[in-house]
């Protein structure tokens, strides 16, 4: 299975991230997000069908921190978890 995912715009309000370290959470998404679609048990538990989504609401992530690494880690579970419900 291919999945080929472009996020255009990712907002993010109120982090506790320093503007400098954007491109620190940017990479941790990509790269969270990578694993996590590679995961084979995700392939089962897609819950769309090919075509583009137009905006994606994830659930709120509590308990975020001034680490960029975790945060975008975190960020990615959130928008992974919003496609296998």
């Amino acid at each position: 299975m291919k999945i080929n995912l472009h996020i255009e715009r990712l907002v993010l309000d109120g982090l506790p991230i320093a503007r400098y370290q954007s491109s620190l959470v940017q990479a941790a998404v990509e790269r969270e997000l990578a694993r996590l679609f590679a995961a084979e048990e995700t392939h089962s538990r897609l819950s769309f069908t090919s075509g583009a989504t137009p905006r994606l609401a994830g659930p709120t992530i509590h308990g975020l921190t001034d680490n960029p690494i975790r945060t975008g880690e975190q960020i990615a579970q959130a928008v992974h978890g919003s496609f296998t419900r």
